[in-house]
């Protein structure tokens, strides 16, 4: 909901940055699997209590994922590196709430059991929506040049972002924060699928 409005303003200071980089050769897929490691790494440090070192490695993780973004505008996007862009992101937002559960299984498990379901069917929906947009020639930069479309929804990256850092600012709070997002996250799918089963419309399907 929120990615928008934040796109625009963290695009234009990342892309002289991106820019700069690109100019001295410096790999996007380089600065994407950097991300990737910091994110895991904040992961580990939630499982061993260690929540400002978590929360710094989480920031460094998305500072990385937009500044990769920004090299590969500045110098050549690659499908590779769109791929993989989106893959290690959909593993370090799994990571978190993995972490928490194995910290506190007895009770922690269940809320992070709940969250990660609603993150693989927001998932599903938002990559099949991507899927069936490339298949229509459907494009949009609503949300920043991406590799894949990027459908808005009510929970995007940007309340992904806040939500994990109250999470490490406050571990006794997990599970009704974990049940918040989730309901949340079940909602922005459910409004997706909406979306799509009227976009996606045939024409032998007719009117509605």
């Amino acid at each position: 909901m929120l990615d928008g409005w934040v796109r625009r303003r963290i695009d234009p200071p990342l892309d002289r940055l991106g820019s700069r980089f690109a100019k001295a050769g410096l790999s996007a897929d380089v600065i994407t699997m950097l991300g990737l490691a910091a994110g895991l790494a904040a992961a580990l440090m939630i499982v061993l209590r260690l929540d400002l070192l978590a929360l710094a490695l989480f920031i460094a993780n998305r500072l990385l994922d937009g500044l990769d973004g920004a090299i590969a505008r500045a110098s050549a996007k690659t499908d590779r590196g769109g791929f993989i862009d989106i893959v290690f992101d959909f593993a370090v937002y799994g990571a978190v709430p993995l972490a928490f559960a194995l910290r506190e299984p007895g009770v922690f498990a269940l809320p992070a059991a709940v969250l990660l379901m609603s993150f693989y069917v927001n998932g599903a929906s938002f990559l099949a929506f991507a899927a069936v947009a490339a298949k229509r020639g459907i494009e949009s930069a609503a949300q920043g040049v991406k590799s894949i479309y990027f459908s808005a929804g009510l929970m995007e990256g940007t309340e992904t972002i806040l939500f994990f850092i109250a999470m490490m600012l406050a571990p006794a709070w997990f599970p009704v924060m974990a049940y918040a997002f989730a309901g949340l996250t079940f909602m922005s799918a459910l409004a997706r699928v909406t979306l799509a089963w009227s976009v996606f419309r045939d024409e032998e399907d007719g009117p509605r």
